[in-house]
């Protein structure tokens, strides 16, 4: 038997989540109250039943519900799994104004409401068998990860490396944990036949590493990565996202992004990536 705890920031992918696990055969219910929680998992668990996987949804409209969440699945007979979904507080507030929903513990207030449901979720936090960030995540790529954890049963870390290529004159990812400048790499564009192309073509991607400096860059990239990260998942980081510069944003740091991207995924890493200006006009 599979038993699941759902949780996490409000608008942080839980009711999608909880779709996916759907799909995959589990049976979910969400925000039931924690008090029925053991009287539930009796049902599902009880002899002669054909629910083998049970996926619980739960948050903080709950009213006093991490209160009692604690005290009721530390009494259950059953082992358990608390998936939390979290995000960024700049992310979160955008997703509110988008949707122009109000938040439940701050109605008038979003960013407030953030960051009072963060202190009431800090112990379950904790607590979390897996942490899953959906600030750079598309719903394609959260079905993956959550594909990639129930049903492939891969290995997974509690970090989530996002890969952003940009263009300088767009502006730079406010919320890039590293940066890099590769405006040093001879420019694609200045070739009238892959001026139209991005870094998704492969003419751009055979240019950008035809040549020694940015294979070289690429691979003291690499090297860098795969020596820090272990480190940023011993102090609990649970999202690292790595910006890749060029002038437009289309060309050199869309390649590179690409090629870093592949190893990540080679290296079993939760990894997105994130072309923020190879469709962008200007």
């Amino acid at each position: 038997m599979e038993f699941v705890i759902v949780t996490g920031m409000s608008g942080a992918g839980k009711s999608a989540t909880l779709k996916f696990l759907e799909d995959l055969d589990f049976f979910c219910v969400d925000n039931l109250p924690p008090l029925l929680i053991p009287k539930f998992a009796e049902v599902c668990f009880q002899p002669g039943s054909d629910i083998t996987k049970v996926a619980l949804g739960i948050d903080i409209r709950g009213g006093r519900l991490f209160g009692d969440l604690f005290a009721t699945l530390d009494s259950l007979p059953y082992e358990y799994k608390i998936l939390f979904l979290d995000a960024r507080d700049n992310v979160l507030l955008k997703r509110y104004k988008e949707t122009r929903r109000r938040h439940p513990l701050a109605p008038g207030a979003i960013s407030e409401g953030i960051q009072k449901e963060r202190e009431i979720l800090s112990d379950i936090r904790q607590r979390a068998t897996f942490i899953l960030d959906t600030s750079h995540t598309l719903s394609r790529e959260l079905k993956v990860q959550i594909n990639n954890i129930f049903l492939e049963q891969a290995h997974f870390e509690n970090i989530t490396i996002t890969i952003i290529s940009f263009g300088f004159k767009n502006g730079i990812p406010t919320d890039a944990d590293m940066i890099y400048d590769v405006r040093f790499i001879p420019n694609p564009f200045y070739k009238d036949e892959l001026r139209p192309l991005t870094g998704n073509d492969e003419p751009v991607q055979e240019y950008v590493l035809s040549h020694a400096v940015a294979v070289t860059f690429l691979e003291k990239l690499k090297d860098m990565l795969d020596f820090t990260i272990p480190y940023f998942i011993k102090e609990d980081k649970n999202q690292l996202v790595v910006a890749i510069g060029c002038t437009g944003g289309k060309h050199r740091s869309v390649t590179l992004a690409n090629k870093l991207h592949e190893h990540m995924k080679a290296n079993d890493h939760n990894v997105v990536i994130n072309h923020r200006d190879v469709n962008n006009p200007k």
